[in-house]
Order: structure tokens, then C-alpha cells, then sequence
């Protein structure tokens, strides 16, 4: 990632390019004298140091009966025009009489590619970034590390103008890795991974934020144990990981998954307990469970998971499920209390948020049900009272007819 940085960030790029180049300049720190470094598909040329300028000179190749095609000799040295890994030996320049003049170990390869980063923190104490290169130089290879911190505090800003710079420590023992030691929960890093060889340098440059790269190291001590008089239950407890700093500060919550050994399918649970019993086991099949875990505030990323661990429940065909669910008290007292789970039912863990999410939709369609209810009768109600209304008009209208029929007529006067 090759990037325009304003301010400080370009100063720490320049700097690292200064010491890359510093670097350059010793040859014995990139391998043994007399050797010489060059560019794959480049002129390489090679001088015979200690050769006067004015007599002629011979050059030869080891274990070879020529020199390879293409080969020319300028002024007493050799050049080796577009370069390939097969051009790679040891040379010697010869006087005319055959006498050995100068030997050189010609090695040739690639300028470094921009290496790829990534960081990682087991704790929020200290974080690690590791990488790979993107190229196969063929050559050997430094790496300079060095980490800025982004945001500082006004007394961090008095005492240094130029921000908080410091090594990212490499340690021999992990090649490809370095660590930032001490480092700060809500303080954001620029990491500089500098690749270095002898034809260049090349650099990334990654910032990192402890929340995001938080993921913990699996928890340990896994055990799995069989309840007796329970073949359904399992009690499986664990410890934090050492590299983990305990509560109060930081907590962790953990992710349990099961199955038995003949089935490909996980069963997976949530808890903030060390311990939890399994429910709906087997009864007599050897079950496999592993334990993970990450930040309780949901930061970054889930450990890996543990080292599997196996236990098979106890094997009592007498015992029917009616049975299960009235066993001992004091063995169900022992079974429920790491979980809380209702016997004899599966541990549940549901969302809190599904549930609201669920009862809200059904309070919705209902509702909806009852507002449908209320519009259909006041429609029909309607209906009703309309149509009566009707039917009554001409029962009145025969009332007046047989009224006026009842009256005498004018005639009879």
C-alpha cells in the first residue's frame, strides 16, 4: 500500500528509507565479502578489482568451459546484459599469464514487493503485527518495524512535538513478527513494515485500533465430565486463557459447541459462565466440546477454538424421560445451577432483542385482527339497519292508502 501521508507519517516513511539505505551501505551485513548483488533483466556488471587499467584482462566462470552467451568485457570488466537467475555464480578475472586477479560471487534477484500485514492482540496489553512477503526476492531480506501513536495526550505532545514513535520489538525466536508493548485501550497505532534488500526497500503502512484487532487466546483447561444418574447431561467447565488479563476490567464471554463423535453438526451455546451442562446429550454416545471465547463488549474478533475435549454420558436404560425430570433434588440442584436451564429441555440462550421483535409482531397482527373484526361488524351492523329502514316503507304506505279508502266521499254529502 503505497500512499501520500501528510506531517509526521511522511517524515517516518523518509526516515525509514534512510535507514534502509544506511543499511545498503555496509556489505558485510548482507552476506560474506566479495559478493556482489544484482537485478533480475538488468545490465549486471562486474569489475576486476585489482587489475591494472591498461592491461587486458580474462574472466572465467566457475564450473564452466565459457562464459554465458552475451557475455562482453569492457575495459577489464565484465557485463552480463538482461540478467537471469541462471546468470548467478562465481567469477574470476585472470591476468594474461593465468594469474588469479579477483573472484566474485555474483547473486542476483528481485526488488522487495510491498509486504502484507496483519495485527493481532491476545490481551489489552501489548498487540503483535507478523507479515509475509509479497515477492520472492531470492536475496536475503531485513525488515524495519517501527509504530507511531496516533492520538496524544497534551502532556505526550509537550514532551515530544514529533509524536510517540518506538521500535516494534522482533523477536529472533518468531521471525516475521514484532510486538508493541504497553500498549493503550483507546489509543490508535500506525504500524511501518519496511522490507529491505540489497537492490531497495519497500514499506506498508497500516493503522491499528486495539478494539478492532482484539481476539483472545482459546481458553484452557477444558474438562468434560458425565453426571451420574443424568444420561442426558454433560457439566463442562473451563478456565481464561493466561495471556488474558482477568475481571473486573476485562471480561470475556464464551461460545460452547458439542456434538457426538458420530454426528457432523455442532450444537453451539453462549454463556458468561466458566462452567455450563449440557441437557440434551446422548445417553451412551462419547460426545467431543470445545470452548471459545471473546471481549464481553463484543469487541473484535472469537479466539480460536480450544483443544477438543470428550466425555460419554452415563448409560442407564431404566431411566424414562418422565423419570429424568424428577430425579434427586439435590443432583437436579447440581445439574441446573451452571446453566438455568429448564429440565428436561435443551439449554437456550435466545436473543433478548428476538424475543421483544417477536412479541412486538404478534402484538401488531393482532391489532390488525381485531381492527378487522371491528371494521367488518360496524359495516354489517349498517347494512342491517339500513335494510330495515327500507322494509318499513311500504308497510306505511298501505296504512295511509286503507285511511284514506275509510273516509267518506264527497258524492255521499
Amino acid at each position: 500500500m503505497r500512499s501520500s501521508i501528510p506531517g509526521l507519517g511522511r517524515v517516518m516513511v523518509f526516515l525509514a528509507a534512510a535507514l534502509a539505505s544506511a543499511s545498503l551501505t555496509v556489505p558485510e551485513g548482507w552476506g560474506e565479502e566479495g559478493v556482489q548483488y544484482g537485478e533480475v533483466g538488468t545490465d549486471v556488471t562486474l569489475l576486476c578489482t585489482g587489475a591494472h587499467a591498461s592491461l587486458p584482462v580474462q574472466w572465467r566462470r566457475a564450473g564452466a568451459a565459457a562464459l554465458p552467451e552475451g557475455s562482453a568485457t569492457r575495459q577489464g570488466a565484465l557485463v552480463r546484459p538482461r540478467a537471469s537467475l541462471a546468470t548467478a555464480g562465481t567469477y574470476s578475472c585472470h591476468s594474461e599469464d593465468g594469474g588469479l586477479l579477483h573472484t566474485v560471487s555474483l547473486r542476483l534477484g528481485y526488488l522487495p514487493g510491498v509486504p502484507f500485514v496483519s495485527c493481532r492482540a491476545s490481551d489489552y496489553e501489548n498487540f503483535s503485527c507478523s507479515w509475509t512477503s509479497s515477492v520472492e526476492t531470492f536475496l536475503p531480506t531485513r525488515y524495519i518495524t517501527t509504530y507511531r501513536k496516533k492520538s496524544l495526550t497534551g502532556e505526550e505532545k509537550r514532551r515530544n512535538k514529533n509524536g510517540h514513535v518506538g521500535p516494534c520489538l522482533q523477536d529472533p525466536s518468531r521471525p516475521g513478527t514484532c510486538t508493541v508493548h504497553r500498549s493503550e485501550f483507546w489509543s490508535s497505532y500506525r504500524l511501518n513494515i519496511t522490507e529491505v534488500n540489497p537492490l531497495g526497500s519497500s514499506f506498508r503502512l497500516l493503522d491499528v485500533t486495539m478494539q478492532a484487532i482484539i481476539k483472545p487466546d482459546p481458553p484452557e483447561g477444558l474438562v468434560v465430565e458425565p453426571i451420574p444418574q443424568a444420561p442426558r447431561r454433560l457439566h463442562v467447565s473451563w478456565k481464561y486463557p493466561s495471556s488474558w488479563p482477568k475481571e473486573p476490567h476485562f471480561q470475556l464471554r464464551f461460545r460452547l459447541q458439542y456434538r457426538p463423535v458420530i454426528h457432523y453438526s455442532w450444537s453451539v451455546v453462549e454463556t458468561v459462565n466458566l462452567s455450563e451442562v449440557i441437557t440434551d446429550a446422548f445417553a451412551g454416545l462419547e460426545h467431543v466440546v470445545q470452548v471459545s471465547a471473546k471481549d464481553f463488549l463484543d469487541a473484535g474478533n472469537w479466539s480460536e477454538w480450544s483443544a477438543e475435549a470428550r466425555a460419554t454420558p452415563v448409560t442407564d436404560l431404566g431411566t424414562t424421560a418422565s423419570e429424568e425430570t424428577t430425579t434427586d433434588g439435590s443432583q437436579e440442584s447440581l445439574a441446573e445451577e451452571p446453566s438455568q436451564a429448564p429440565n428436561p429441555e435443551p439449554i437456550s440462550h435466545s436473543d433478548p432483542l428476538e424475543k421483544m421483535a417477536v412479541l412486538v409482531s404478534l402484538g401488531v397482527f393482532a391489532f390488525f385482527i381485531l381492527a378487522s373484526v371491528l371494521i367488518i361488524t360496524t359495516f354489517i351492523w349498517l347494512r342491517v339497519r339500513k335494510h330495515g329502514k327500507d322494509k318499513t316503507k311500504p308497510h306505511n304506505f298501505l296504512v295511509a292508502a286503507t285511511h284514506l279508502k275509510a273516509l267518506p266521499s264527497e258524492s255521499g254529502c
